[in-house]
């Protein structure tokens, strides 16, 4: 059997290869009742012979880091869909999250016990995007939960 190789679809996820800073607004939600502003910086990498970006974050409020996660992104040729695994501060065990790309903006969503979410990378060029959550009750609309605007800091190693 031959090993798999990465597609077209593996190599987009490289667009995000690099370091990142930005800011962000935690807008009012069950988590956090008021309107919240961070920093957050991310650092990613292709690995895994090429199958997979794997990107490491940190959120940092009034100076000091408040929250961090890992992510570990791919493209499942089955499903013909994206796939994301977030791994953070909160503990959660991470469920399968899919995705489509269209244009210049990836999309993932998911439902998880509290409802669902939807995850927002939009490029504004190739060393900017803004990601945004959404968060709805399982039969609930569309709210906001977080923004941020980052641009690349650093290219590509």
């Amino acid at each position: 059997m031959e090993m798999p190789r990465p597609t077209p679809h593996h190599a987009r996820l490289a667009a995000f290869v690099g370091e990142w800073r930005g800011e962000e607004i935690l807008h009012p939600s069950p988590w956090a009742p008021e309107r919240k502003t961070a920093s957050g910086r991310f650092s990613a990498r292709i690995g895994v012979d090429g199958m997979f970006l794997i990107t490491e974050y940190e959120e940092a409020r009034e100076g000091a880091v408040f929250f961090r996660g890992h992510g570990v992104y791919g493209y499942d040729p089955h499903r013909e869909r994206y796939t994301m695994f977030w791994f953070d501060s909160m503990g959660m065990s991470p469920r399968p999250t899919f995705g489509t790309w269209e244009g210049d903006t990836l999309t993932f969503e998911n439902s998880h016990d509290h409802g669902r979410s939807r995850y927002v990378y939009a490029f504004e060029g190739p060393d900017a995007y803004t990601f945004k959550i959404f968060a709805a009750p399982p039969e609930g609309e569309w709210a906001l939960f977080m923004e941020g605007r980052y641009r690349r800091v650093a290219p590509p190693a």
